[in-house]
């Protein structure tokens, strides 16, 4: 049996002793009549403790026929057939021929093996995360390895993937689900992904976050009939004396935590590379703004309107994708869908996964670039957007969850009595600014179902209101940059409900319209429910957006 390489040294690239070699007693001159020149590719032929392995020479030797000189009988062997010449032996390493005397191709080496890639992982501090430099070359190397000598079959037009088998495997005898099975039904039920190979790098991440690839090679082991996918002679898996060594390093493996985002998937079926994701959250509302175009199952924002919700928010971008409505994949998505799944959400808060058209280093993401193409030819005044349409002057604003925080000065608030309706502003508004209180810089955030007013310094919680206690909003005409709204401050008053009216003010004119525009349609479309100042419940009135 063939001499085995230590672990160590084919890790390393060296190469093991040269196998032992016997001088020969013949003279050191080629013989004539052969035909051939120069020395052996092989090993010396008879050398002790060495069996004779066929070579590449050897079979092309058998191949030649007897040629004979005059005066000369040398170069003629038995049978007629020419001998291969007889000099001096070399210690020449033998090199493993395209086929092996079984006819298997030969067997892949031990350095493909990523014994780098885990390294580097290893090195990095914290744990790896979509953007460490060092994953897509490791995913790459893990699927050539479970690719590597996979047998195709012979008939049928579905060519085999390591992902065929990784479906196949065993769940258990206990009747329990183990981690390893739900990573295999996780990816075979993903929704973003539609092919074998989506679906198998896909397993990988889940595989290398949930810490379970070495548990599924070792059940591939233990199932010949899934075993039987892998060629013995030229593949890694169905090789025992190569299946250990690439075991050891999956155990390795298990010890660099991965912090991965396992919703980014909507590009495995094309690439490795995985766009830049976020959430976009927005209050309901009747129009958002986004024109939209359908390009090969993916659904691109070719142009944010002007004065739209979605150019208020100022999250999309023309030339992102809308990936996903409320937990509802728009993957391949047929014509209208997204505005299908829009009408059914009508009246609730919407959630966007967006996929951006820049890259980590601020580039068009690589496997976008068909796509954009497409989208260019369909739309040729279609232009990519770097950035958002900037309304007025004032500080950066700031983003928390997806949403915009408008950094204001909170003037003070003020008793309005009973009657909470848009006539109390006027009066209002001009009591808090004659106290001449000292400003607070706060933190506005307007959300889906209440707005929250946070100190800017401390991010201290100062007041919560719901938008069913929100009776008015709205601002002056003599200073434009001023607004307030009324809320309920006694709803349990035997007396009625009572209301205060609390005074901001915003870096611009625009900036103010917007606040008030958004808290008018939040809640159902911009109605809000709230108690009269006679305590009778169930009015419905439109939020003033008035201007006094």
């Amino acid at each position: 049996m063939a001499r085995k390489e230590p672990l160590l040294s084919a890790l390393k690239g060296e190469r093991g002793p040269p196998a032992p070699v016997r001088a020969s007693s013949s003279s050191t001159r080629p013989r004539t009549g052969t035909g051939l020149t120069g020395p052996t590719a092989g090993p010396c032929r008879g050398s002790p403790g060495q069996p004779r392995r066929p070579t590449l020479a050897s079979r092309k030797f058998s191949r030649v026929p007897a040629q004979r000189s005059g005066g000369s009988r040398g170069g003629e062997g038995r049978a007629g057939v020419s001998e291969p010449p007889a000099g001096p032996c070399r210690a020449v390493p033998w090199v493993p021929p395209p086929l092996s005397p079984a006819g298997h191709p030969r067997v892949p080496p031990l350095s493909l093996l990523p014994v780098g890639g885990v390294l580097r992982l290893r090195e990095g501090s914290g744990p790896c995360t979509d953007t460490s430099p060092h994953l897509v070359s490791l995913c790459q190397l893990l699927e050539s390895i479970l690719r590597k000598g996979l047998r195709q079959p012979a008939w049928g037009f579905r060519r085999r993937d390591y992902w065929h088998w990784l479906e196949q495997l065993p769940t258990g005898t206990s009747g329990r689900p183990t981690p390893l099975s739900i990573s295999i039904r996780r990816a075979g039920g993903c929704e973003r992904t539609r092919t074998a190979q989506g679906r198998g790098r896909y397993f990988l991440r889940l595989a290398l976050q949930g810490k379970v690839l070495a548990v599924a090679v070792r059940q591939l082991a233990q199932t010949p009939r899934l075993l039987e996918f892998y060629d013995p002679g030229s593949s890694i898996l169905g090789s025992e004396d190569l299946r250990e060594p690439f075991l050891s390093l999956l155990l390795v493996l298990t010890e660099i935590d991965f912090s991965l985002d396992l919703q980014n998937c909507s590009f495995l079926d094309e690439s490795w590379l995985l766009p830049v994701c976020c959430t976009y959250e927005t209050v309901p509302c009747r129009a958002l703004g986004m024109v939209l175009r359908y390009v090969d199952g993916r659904v691109f924002v070719t142009k944010v309107l002007p004065e739209s919700q979605a150019e208020v928010d100022e999250v999309v971008l023309a030339g992102d994708i809308l990936d996903e409505i409320n937990g509802c994949s728009l993957r391949y998505a047929c014509p209208g869908q997204a505005g299908a799944v829009l009408q059914s959400l009508k009246g609730q808060p919407l959630s966007f996964r967006l996929l951006r058209w820049r890259w980590h280093n601020g580039a068009v993401f690589e496997p976008l670039l068909p796509y954009l193409k497409a989208l260019k030819e369909k739309e040729p005044q279609f232009q990519l957007q770097h950035s958002p349409r900037h309304r007025g002057e004032g500080e950066p604003r700031q983003l928390q969850g997806g949403r915009l925080l408008y950094n204001l000065r909170y003037l003070g608030q003020t008793s309005v009595g009973t009657f909470g309706g848009k006539e109390v502003l006027e009066g209002a508004i001009p009591a808090v600014l004659e106290r001449d209180l000292a400003a607070r810089e706060v933190l506005f955030d307007v959300k889906e179902a209440e707005v929250l007013v946070q100190e800017k310094a401390s991010s201290k919680l100062l007041c919560r209101h719901p938008y069913p206690s929100i009776s008015c909003v709205g601002r002056c005409t003599w200073s434009p940059r001023i607004f307030a709204f009324c809320v309920v401050s006694s709803p349990e008053s035997p007396d009625g409900s009572t209301f205060d009216c609390l005074v901001f003010a915003s870096s611009s004119e625009q900036e103010c319209e917007e606040i008030i525009g958004r808290i008018g349609k939040g809640r159902v479309c911009g109605f809000s429910y709230l108690q009269s100042h006679r305590g009778i419940p169930g009015i419905l009135f439109w939020s003033s957006t008035c201007r006094i």
